[in-house]
């Protein structure tokens, strides 16, 4: 497995290159399929913020679904605990949902089983649509250690505004602190796929919403959170 370390206007010292390929080994036994691990590093300037300045994603990628993990905290090694514990978390959780959907024990989704009380006209509770997953709790208490050399603010602005630095899947602009501008593009893959299965990958990567095409429709589509625990779609028409 390869574990890719990065950092956006950070620098990474070797020591905690070293603790994040430690940390890292242990999420193998969830997922031996596992082929690369993009680590990646962002200290939050903003000096109201200095609680949770330092922020690390986690991004896993192997032959299934992408896996993905953030978290925030006053150093790196906390965020890393943090952002470690919520991976596995999900990995547990995609591992149960194989467990449960395999032969004869395969459950019926929910589409199926409400669709006959739908064709009835009778309206079908929006919390029907899918059992929401539990919100992710904190890490670990902070761990003690040698914070992250961080770049002086001449070698922060020596960044050209516009300028981009290209990642896994996506660009990212390089962060100039001027509210209102895009500052990254991701190429998203559009294999079709089920609702039920738009919902659990969203569930994967911690977003709010999930953009899919449906294998059903054969429409672009999105999935996202409602309050409640309930989720809600929007599909494009033509």
């Amino acid at each position: 497995m390869e574990i890719v370390v990065r950092g956006r206007n950070v620098e990474v010292p070797e020591h905690f290159r070293t603790h994040v390929g430690e940390r890292l080994r242990r999420i193998e036994r969830y997922d031996h399929k596992l082929i690369r691990i993009d680590v990646e590093l962002l200290h939050e300037r903003n000096p109201r913020q200095s609680d949770s300045c330092q922020r690390i994603e986690l991004t896993c990628k192997s032959r299934g679904p992408a896996v993905r993990s953030e978290a925030c905290a006053s150093d790196f090694y906390a965020a890393l605990d943090q952002a470690c514990t919520r991976l596995e978390n999900r990995f547990r959780r995609s591992a149960d949902r194989r467990r449960v959907h395999h032969g004869r024990h395969t459950p019926t989704s929910v589409a199926t089983a409400t669709a006959a009380v739908a064709a009835r006209g009778y309206a079908v509770p929006s919390g029907w649509l899918a059992e929401a997953s539990s919100r992710n709790g904190d890490g670990p208490a902070e761990r003690p250690g040698e914070a992250l050399t961080r770049p002086s603010w001449r070698e922060a602005e020596a960044a050209a505004p516009g300028e981009t630095e290209q990642t896994a899947g996506h660009s990212v602009l390089v962060d100039d602190h001027l509210p209102g501008r895009i500052v990254r593009e991701k190429q998203h893959s559009a294999e079709p796929m089920s609702m039920d299965q738009a919902l659990f990958e969203m569930e994967l990567v911690g977003h709010d919403f999930y953009l899919f095409a449906d294998e059903a429709s054969g429409a672009p589509s999105v999935v996202y959170r409602r309050k409640g625990y309930d989720y809600g779609v929007i599909r494009l028409t033509g």
